[in-house]
């Protein structure tokens, strides 16, 4: 692989939050102890900030967190799927595919653009919140109770199937909870850090 690719897919696994030896990362992406060490400088020149323990149960640990752009298909890789010559039995099963990936991506471009626009707002604030570390108030609907005020501390945004969403701690659940952008009617950033 090409050294940006190493270097993204070091980033990739130090994202779980465990401490990984200088060897067992060498292990990991078939590069030396060396390589790995001029992948992490190349990570501190870009603003990411990788902790290295010292001692005999060492290594390095990455303790912020970091957003990559996750790798999606496009209307040309459904083109392609759906253009691929393959054998009568595997032709089935490639149909199949290429359906699911148009029904995931591509059924309601439309629908999809607006509920972006219309989302932007929540996306900004919950990205700021996530950047500063600060409390957020939403107007939460939940299907079981309805509308509710919720504290939230936002710590990840992610895209699924269905829309975006945020992984939170709810102070009124006290626990972790998964929060859809679509089902927020309004937002606050407060000035309260957690």
């Amino acid at each position: 692989m090409s050294k940006v690719s190493n270097v993204l897919l070091m980033l990739q696994y130090l994202q779980n939050g465990r401490k990984y030896r200088i060897s067992e990362l060498a292990s990991l992406l078939e590069v030396s102890e060396r390589m790995v060490r001029s992948y992490k400088e190349e990570l501190e020149k870009a603003g990411i900030y990788i902790d290295t323990i010292m001692g005999p149960y060492g290594g390095y640990v990455l303790n912020q967190s970091i957003r990559l752009p996750v790798r999606k298909f496009c209307a040309e890789d459904y083109t392609f799927l759906k253009n691929l010559k393959v054998s009568k039995e595997d032709q089935e099963q490639l149909d199949i595919l290429a359906d699911k990936v148009h029904g995931v991506y591509f059924d309601s471009k439309e629908e999809a653009i607006q509920l972006k626009e219309e989302m932007r707002p929540f996306y900004n604030t919950l990205d700021k919140a996530i950047k500063e570390k600060r409390k957020v108030l939403i107007n939460y609907y939940s299907y079981t109770h309805g509308n509710q005020d919720r504290v939230i501390h936002p710590f990840e945004l992610f895209f699924y199937h269905t829309g975006w969403g945020c992984a939170a701690f709810c102070e009124k659940k006290q626990d972790l909870r998964h929060f859809e952008l679509k089902r927020m009617n309004s937002i606050q950033l407060l000035d309260e850090h957690f």
